[in-house]
């Protein structure tokens, strides 16, 4: 490989990279897009978290979508909700 092309590889390598974070940088400035996600405590007796949600391997479950959630409690859901595991209810 010649010392043109070499050139041109990293140059277009850093400019990818650089492209990349001033994308990253925009798209965390827009109003309105939600970065924080939805976090959960698992729910007793439970070591798994409910369908939608991520285990942190801690005592929390998280999700990139906000769902209305509420714990079972070892009883039936109610109307209008759908049980989805881990102890949860997810509203419909």
């Amino acid at each position: 490989m010649s010392l043109k092309q070499l050139y041109l590889v990293a140059t277009n390598s850093f400019l990818m990279k650089y492209l990349l974070a001033i994308a990253s940088v925009a798209a965390l400035s827009i109003p309105g897009v939600a970065l924080a996600q939805k976090s959960i405590p698992k729910a007793d007796g439970h070591n798994q978290c409910p369908l939608g949600y991520v285990n942190t391997l801690g005592t929390k479950c998280v999700s990139p979508v906000y769902y209305e959630m509420m714990p079972t409690n070892g009883e039936a859901c109610p109307s209008g909700w759908m049980n989805v595991g881990a102890g949860y209810c997810r509203k419909k």
